[in-house]
């Protein structure tokens, strides 16, 4: 067989298919005919391998209860996928599914902190994040990123551990690479932030959803920094971001530690969620297996995407910054230098430019004056979207 679907250019309409970047604009109080380019969802068919391992799926025409297990191929596809990725080598008895990220979130706040607990994050962060530690009564506590106005975020290491010993914190929720503000933490930020979480045993909840896409290498796995991170670290990977699989619900998270594996699996056994989506596990195995080619193109296309985006964004809108993009497809946008108010700047957008963007504000208040702007679509889409930028800002 050969990838077919290496088309990167092909405007598909998704609207009118219950897709939640397309077709719930009017739900969500945004105009009918808004430009959706918020959520990070891919615009491009996935890999023409999925597509026919899920046509194998349909064509046999029962969809009972599914499950994996040693020597059907699944993990050996999802092992495969991270050495060759990403030199990880990863153990099937660390591996527990979920049906996301945000779940598997939610489900350690739950496992391994107490109602009244406090977690720390490092906003602007992927809302969510915060979300969920507050609908589970826990308190929020953020070590916020160091902006210097040029387009570089660092951590306050000194505040991190400040916050984490005055408020007794159990967990920290680490983004790497970093949503929305595009960093990949360097090797020596992340062993700052290990040692510190060792220091004053602090779980470890890592998200490293958007590995795939990292543009200034390398991605240093956080638990693999040092052995003894492995103890006090939960990683979180998916195929949704690289390969567009959200919908599939298909998750894999790794738990080296056998104490926390168990106290995260018992926590996620009372979600009743017993067995995986019979289609993601289809699409995975493929993915993992047969993917490599349509992801390399993909990789490279989105990439020039970004470099298109910087070139336009120098040349015709001089008042906007760009934050440098190390990994991600999502562009952190720096309206601050434009004098505009976020209700102004979020009206402009909306109802004059008819753009669908996630206002920064979302991402906590270190994210005023920002947007954040998926560029994973066609070019002529990208194009669009930033041209209507332009004018908006030329004539408010």
């Amino acid at each position: 067989m050969e990838e077919r679907n290496l088309n990167f250019d092909e405007i598909v309409n998704r609207k009118g298919t219950k897709c939640l970047k397309y077709d719930f604009a009017v739900k969500r109080g945004y105009p009918e005919d808004v430009l959706p380019l918020w959520v990070a969802d891919m615009d491009f068919k996935t890999s023409s391998y999925i597509e026919d391992a899920l046509s194998e799926v349909i064509a046999h025409n029962i969809y009972g209860y599914t499950n994996f297990q040693n020597g059907d191929g699944f993990f050996d596809a999802v092992a495969g996928w991270m050495k060759r990725h990403h030199n990880w080598e990863v153990s099937q008895k660390w591996h527990v599914h979920t049906p996301g990220v945000c779940v598997a979130i939610s489900n350690a706040v739950r496992a391994f902190t107490e109602v009244g607990d406090a977690v720390i994050i490092q906003q602007p962060l992927y809302y969510p994040f915060g979300n969920i530690i507050a609908q589970n009564n826990r308190k929020l506590v953020v070590n916020e990123l160091v902006y210097d106005g040029e387009g570089h975020y660092s951590v306050d290491f000194d505040d991190f551990e400040n916050k984490i010993v005055e408020n007794k914190i159990k967990l920290f929720l680490l983004c790497n690479p970093h949503n929305p503000v595009g960093r990949v933490w360097t090797r020596e930020e992340l062993e700052k932030l290990g040692d510190i979480c060792q220091r004053h045993n602090v779980l470890v909840f890592s998200d490293e959803i958007h590995f795939d896409f990292i543009w200034k290498e390398p991605h240093h796995i956080f638990q693999e920094i040092k052995p003894e991170y492995r103890e006090f670290t939960i990683t979180a990977t998916a195929p949704s971001k690289t390969f567009n699989l959200a919908g599939a619900q298909q998750s894999n998270i790794f738990i080296p530690n056998e104490e926390l594996r168990r106290k995260f699996i018992k926590e996620y056994d009372l979600t009743g969620l017993d067995e995986p989506n019979i289609f993601g596990l289809a699409a995975t195995q493929a993915a993992y297996t047969h993917g490599d080619e349509w992801y390399e193109a993909a990789k490279k296309y989105i990439g020039a995407n970004i470099d298109f985006a910087k070139e336009y964004i120098e040349k015709n809108i001089p008042d906007v910054k760009l934050v440098p993009t190390e990994g991600t497809y999502l562009l952190w946008l720096d309206f601050n230098k434009t004098g505009i108010s976020d209700l102004e700047l979020n009206d402009l957008l909306i109802n004059k430019a008819k753009l669908w963007l996630d206002s920064g504000k979302i991402f906590g208040k270190a994210g005023a004056g920002f947007q954040r702007i998926n560029v994973a679509c066609p070019r002529s889409i990208v194009e669009d979207a930033l041209g209507r930028i332009q004018r908006v800002l030329e004539h408010k």
